[in-house]
């Protein structure tokens, strides 16, 4: 009985070493740019997939392949939430092991969503963490045993346009330097955006991403701002970009306007558009009208 017993406790460690992963926060708690004090607590609300509100201490989860399968190659990955919440699982951690499937290192990134109390400034919270995020990445890219020249972003939804926003505002920094950690490049070396909200105008916006970010009544200068298929130039990275046409939250419009912008600037894009999928399908893997989207990444990935 003890022997069986032994064993059992054998297989557990082994399994729970194996599946266990890396979180590290992105700040110390004193260093949170635009940040006060409040009672606000996160939030994980009982739904079927890990859904996490308010979050008060933004952190970077890991994700390694092994070894030998990894091909130096990284991504951030930014879940979507309409900036009211985080799709964490669905569009975060499962998009990581994936991403270990094929070799890659994968780091999900818990941003802070806008509306929480201890949020000043609502449009810079996600941005703050995004691109603290993504120099820790390349501070640490030895350890992980990473190409400094090919980590890359990929954002879903409301996630999406966070690494559009990326991808398009790295000459910006969104707070002051902490440490030698935020003098590094925050530029991604490749974007993929998974039926993106990307622009902020009102015929084609997701509302409620908007007016989580930005507020009620933003300024024209705003919604400019973070219209982001018009803060595209020659230097935005090579970008993958998947929509459904019968997308009715996020209309398909936001990527083709990205598309035709990322065009114009001459740089590297590839698009699909597929006739349906809806809006929110993940991997795909649970709505049998969703794309089989990831060969079609693995693919692209592969050429760059």
């Amino acid at each position: 009985m003890k022997k069986h017993l032994s064993i059992i406790l054998v297989i557990l460690f082994i399994s729970t070493t194996i599946s266990a992963q890396k979180v590290i926060p992105l700040w110390e708690q004193s260093q949170i740019p635009n940040y006060q004090k409040s009672d606000g607590q996160e939030k994980y609300p009982e739904r079927n997939i890990i859904w996490i509100e308010n979050v008060q201490e933004p952190a970077l989860e890991i994700y390694t392949p092994s070894e030998r399968n990894a091909n130096g190659m990284a991504v951030l990955i930014c879940p979507g939430g309409g900036y009211h919440g985080l799709a964490y699982d669905w569009e975060g951690t499962d998009y990581a092991k994936w991403f270990n499937s094929i070799g890659i290192t994968a780091f999900v990134l818990k941003y802070r969503i806008p509306t929480a109390e201890s949020v000043i400034v609502s449009y810079k919270a996600p941005m703050q963490d995004a691109q603290r995020a993504i120099r820790y990445i390349r501070m640490n890219a030895e350890k992980y045993h990473l190409n400094t020249n090919k980590i890359g972003v990929i954002g879903s939804s409301a996630g999406g346009h966070l690494a559009s926003s990326l991808g398009t505002h790295y000459n910006e920094d969104f707070y002051e330097a902490k440490d030698t950690q935020d003098t590094i490049n925050t530029r991604p070396d490749f974007m993929m955006l998974m039926y993106p909200v990307i622009s902020m105008r009102n015929e084609i916006t997701h509302s409620g991403s908007r007016k989580n970010l930005l507020g009620e009544n933003p300024t024209q200068e705003l919604i400019h701002k973070f219209s982001n298929d018009e803060q595209v130039d020659e230097n935005t990275p090579p970008t993958f970009i998947i929509h459904s046409g019968n997308d009715t939250t996020v209309p398909v419009e936001n990527s083709i306007r990205m598309y035709q912008s990322l065009v114009k600037n001459k740089v590297e894009a590839t698009m699909h558009i597929f006739p349906k999928g809806g809006h929110g399908f993940s991997l795909g893997i649970s709505n049998k009208n969703a794309p089989n989207w990831t060969p079609l990444a693995q693919e692209w990935l592969e050429g760059l």
